[in-house]
């Protein structure tokens, strides 16, 4: 089906989308504003219908390739003593075996579409117009043009989205900050990601990568608005003093924070959109479903959604079926991926140190294997919750 459709956005599942519909034989050109692909970020895991995906694309291999190696993860003390250990093979939630950097997994995305796939890098979208048999885009450095449907593939706080979707738009906020950055590796950092918890609901997560260092997150719980967007160096400001007696290895990961190559900060929080599509355009990914990184469904949210998409185009003549069978298909995986207590993050962020004492001790009970069975339904992401349909093209 000769179609011609701009993706904004080439992140996850932007790319991942781009080569659907070469696949199905339709034309996409993909753009993104950052000056080249974005390789930073933490790790994200393949899992469930995503991880399908993935093995749809035959990227399998290629992705096990790039795997952190990360054997699991430990709760520890302000002194490194372990209170809590659990492997790969312990509780789905933590840890899967193929857990890879998120710029990684962008890498591999776009090297794997570059050659069938039109890039722009360095632009962005200032303007769509849904004309009834198309969409005329203006772009803030290219020529106008026009294609036949556009699908934003953007980030949770997508400017682009909102021009066009803001009247059924809703942001769920947890209240949690995170900030996300990498730091040189010390001889303390192994194979195993260490997770520790200081008083005043303030966590420090180190994991390893594949690169030779590490990768660092702050998180807290702060009622204050808007600290997301205030400048870099006010953010990093704000983390020195919210963290300066939290203990542990807390003063190296601030230490190299002003450093670091990339530094993101942002309020955690889920897209509640009323509906993934207007006219010819649509969303995909965390512009349209962003179940926020306490799900631990954000990867496979965006490439199981591309591949529904280019799918469901590929089978509808009409966009408007098309969009409307995507939704249908995905909505019951999103609305079980978005099932995030808001209690979460308290639970695993206690406010005083016999709060943390008692997680520590209820984590170190869940290590018990029948326990750990027992726990898993909890604990494990339905990533396998959807029926994913087979397409003519896909495994071809």
């Amino acid at each position: 089906m000769s179609r011609t459709i701009l993706i904004s956005g080439a992140g996850i599942a932007g790319p991942a989308l781009a080569y659907w519909l070469h696949r199905h034989g339709m034309t996409a050109t993909v753009i993104e504003r950052a000056p080249e692909p974005r390789l930073g970020g933490q790790t994200v895991d393949l899992r469930g219908a995503g991880r399908t995906v993935i093995e749809r694309m035959g990227l399998e291999q290629a992705a096990r390739d790039r795997v952190t190696h990360e054997e699991g993860l430990r709760f520890v003390d302000g002194r490194n003593r372990i209170r809590a250990s659990f492997g790969t093979d312990a509780l789905d939630g933590f840890v899967t075996e193929l857990e890879l950097l998120r710029g990684e997994l962008a890498d591999l995305l776009h090297h794997h579409t570059r050659d069938d796939i039109d890039y722009v890098f360095g632009d962005e979208i200032t303007g769509l117009t849904d004309t009834g048999d198309g969409v005329d885009v203006a772009f803030r450095n290219g020529a106008d043009r026009r294609f036949d449907l556009v699908v934003l593939a953007e980030g949770l706080r997508s400017r682009t989205r909102d021009r066009i979707f803001a009247d059924i738009a809703r942001i769920r906020s947890f209240g949690l900050y995170t900030a996300y950055f990498t730091v040189p590796r010390a001889e303390a950092d192994d194979s195993w990601a260490r997770w520790y918890n200081a008083p005043g609901r303030r966590v420090v997560l180190l994991r390893p990568d594949n690169q030779g260092t590490t990768r660092a997150t702050l998180s807290f719980l702060d009622s204050q608005p808007g600290l997301d967007r205030l400048q870099v160096l006010a953010q990093q400001d704000f983390l020195r003093r919210h963290y300066a007696d939290a203990g542990w290895e807390t003063p190296r990961v601030l230490d190299a924070m002003g450093e670091s190559p990339d530094f993101y900060f942002e309020s955690v929080g889920q897209m509640r959109l009323e509906h993934w599509s207007r006219g010819r355009i649509a969303t995909v990914g965390d512009a349209a479903y962003c179940a926020s990184p306490l799900s631990g469904m954000g990867t496979s949210l965006a490439l199981v959604g591309a591949y529904v998409l280019a799918g469901e185009l590929s089978r509808h003549p009409d966009h408007h079926d098309a969009f409307r069978s995507y939704e249908d298909i995905m909505r019951p995986y999103v609305t079980q991926a978005q099932n995030v207590s808001w209690f979460a993050p308290r639970l695993a962020s206690p406010k005083t140190r016999t709060g943390i004492r008692l997680l520590n001790t209820v984590a170190g009970f869940a290590t018990n294997p029948a326990i750990s069975r027992l726990t898993r339904r909890f604990t494990s992401p339905p990533a396998d919750a959807i029926d994913l349909p087979v397409y003519s093209c896909a495994g071809r």
